[in-house]
């Protein structure tokens, strides 16, 4: 009897241990030529994505761990008019709603807890653009020593951060960054290294931190909308040439700093702000419920 219940005991044990078991995957593009641009599209269900410079010949590798083994990827790659086409799809066989992955989110037993992770590592020898779909979850994107020359990223419900992890801001300009959340939080820091010529930030519910540690090399145009939440925002020192909208409403709470000048019932403006100056700084701030503060 002992025996069988020993037996029974180690069974159970390794069926936990089987079904907690995570699938590792594997994907690159070994293109090296003959293609000027990496477009890499990258949709994932409900993951902790990361991504960052790696040295390599290769132009995309990625590395995933997946708990649930009978949702597997699927990867491509081909060049197609001197574009090198990458593309990793992750979908859920489940068909998980979007009120259903809000709800876990909000409810989850554990933090991280998102099913699956992906370590994607990009190199400094080639332009990228960069196009994330992501369900739900957590990412991380350093874009230190990388050339982007855009970036998207949508999602349902994610914490979103963009940072460069050393002083290496971007070596060609941005035409768009764009990161659009029904629910979740926004953090882009060193926003100038982005070098970008627009940035656009929406979160319907959730929180959009921005910070710009310098100046911009070159003009910039920044829409940052908050539907229910906080909005924070970083200023370079007030000698730059900086101009801000703010759209607030009664039930928004406002800080601003005694420096911004105003120069009409909406509209900021810095010490050094000029409106021929070729490193302008426009932002349109607007938030609906919650709190705005200008640093």
């Amino acid at each position: 009897m002992l025996r069988k219940l020993c037996l029974l005991f180690l069974v159970g044990c390794g069926s936990v241990g089987f079904s907690k078991a995570q699938l590792v995957r594997e994907f690159r593009a070994p293109e090296k030529t003959g293609f000027e641009m990496v477009h890499l599209e990258f949709s994932t269900y409900k993951s902790s994505t990361q991504l960052k410079r790696i040295k390599s010949a290769e132009p995309v590798y990625i590395h995933g761990h997946l708990a649930k083994t009978n949702i597997l990827p699927v990867f491509s790659h081909q060049i197609r008019n001197n574009i090198l086409e990458t593309s990793l799809s992750h979908k859920n066989v489940e068909s998980e709603n979007l009120g259903k992955s809000i709800t876990s989110k909000l409810f989850s037993d554990s933090e991280g807890d998102f099913d699956h992770s992906w370590d994607l590592g990009l190199t400094s020898n080639f332009l990228y653009h960069l196009d994330f779909n992501l369900g739900m979850g957590e990412a991380d994107f350093d874009l230190a020593q990388l050339p982007v020359s855009q970036m998207k990223v949508k999602s349902a419900s994610s914490d979103v951060l963009i940072h460069y992890s050393t002083a290496d801001p971007n070596q060609v300009q941005m035409d768009t960054l764009l990161v659009t959340l029904n629910m979740g939080s926004v953090g882009i820091q060193n926003a100038n290294f982005t070098n970008a010529k627009m940035m656009i930030f929406e979160v319907n519910y959730g929180s959009i931190d921005l910070n710009f540690s310098e100046g911009m090399s070159s003009s910039c145009q920044v829409i940052a909308a908050v539907g229910a939440g906080t909005l924070n925002l970083h200023l370079p020192p007030d000698s730059f040439p900086i101009k801000i909208k703010m759209k607030t409403t009664a039930m928004c709470r406002t800080a601003l700093p005694k420096y911004l000048r105003s120069i009409d019932k909406e509209t900021y403006v810095t010490r050094g702000y000029k409106a021929s100056d070729p490193r302008l700084l426009e932002l349109t701030i607007d938030v609906g419920v919650g709190s705005l503060t200008v640093e």
